[in-house]
């Protein structure tokens, strides 16, 4: 069974621990079964990639994924790190910082 997330992707995110502590970036994908995210611009990785008849080869730079835990949602009005809660609107169940209580698009 997948484990329920509460970082999806798009979302403005900040790294707490790490060696991009205090880089923020947004999500580009979600791995639920790993628990893990990659983020733009965040834990690039260099790659060695020898020439192939499609591909000159030569260094490669992406973003590796890094676990969930490493990473906390932007708060949409102070723009600090902040944990998630969720709330009942209009009917439907949306997402909430904590920290303001402000609704998370």
């Amino acid at each position: 069974m997948q484990p329920k997330l509460k970082i999806k992707k798009g979302d403005e995110v900040i790294v707490v621990t790490g060696k991009d502590k205090g880089k923020k970036g947004q999500v580009l994908e979600v791995l639920p079964t790993k628990s893990r995210v990659k983020v733009q611009g965040i834990n690039l990785v260099k790659r060695h990639r020898r020439p192939t008849q499609t591909s000159p080869g030569g260094i490669d730079s992406f973003e590796a994924s890094m676990h969930i835990s490493n990473v906390a949602l932007v708060d949409p009005v102070s723009g600090k790190a902040t944990r998630v809660g969720y709330s009942v609107e209009d009917g439907n169940k949306v997402r909430v910082a904590k920290a303001s209580g402000k609704v998370i698009s």
